[in-house]
């Protein structure tokens, strides 16, 4: 059996557990979360592999990446990662990723870019999927009305994570926060 290397990290805003599998990244998620067990299930039998708590490079680069993010000096993540998932909810992450920093989309603006407005509730729960928060960035997801809504690390930490993102690129949209 495969093993994916795994590593804790506590950010600024809540702990996260990082996971590599063959050199890249297939794991970065809030570690106390209501769908822990889930998340880690379909990793894990979608890889064919176990969690090994181990210190591995490419977690040393995430971790690096992430400590810049935290103090707003890196807005683009440049990491391998591996996407586990539907080929619906890979769609949906690929479509996260294109959202820049400092900048939100909605769970219907979602939908359109992957040309079925009517799949906004799959597309809101392939977002609460999503098992490499910050670097896949679900955060930028909003209400259609521009209020905060759902999300795996708490609605305090998506807000500190838009914070983070908008304080130099957009100072006007922090007071939406």
């Amino acid at each position: 059996m495969n093993n994916i290397n795994v590593e804790y990290y506590k950010s600024p805003v809540g702990e996260l557990i990082l996971g590599e599998y063959k050199g890249e990244i297939c794991l970065c998620d809030w570690r106390y979360r209501k769908l822990r067990a889930a998340i880690d299930q379909r990793i894990q039998n979608g890889l064919g592999a176990n969690y090994v708590e181990r210190d591995m490079s490419v977690v040393d680069d995430v971790i690096k990446q992430l400590d810049s993010y935290f103090t707003g000096e890196l807005e683009i993540f440049d990491l391998p990662f591996h996407l586990v998932g539907t080929p619906f909810q890979q769609n949906v992450w690929r479509e996260l990723i294109k959202i820049p920093f400092g900048e939100t989309d909605s769970y219907l603006g979602l939908s359109r870019k992957l040309n079925n407005e009517k799949a906004v509730r799959a597309v809101a729960s392939a977002n609460g999927a999503n098992a490499i928060s910050i670097i896949v960035p679900c955060h930028r997801i909003i209400g259609s009305k521009g209020e905060l809504v759902g999300y795996a690390g708490g609605l305090p930490v998506k807000k500190k994570l838009l914070q983070i993102e908008s304080k130099n690129k957009y100072p006007e949209q922090m007071r939406l926060f």
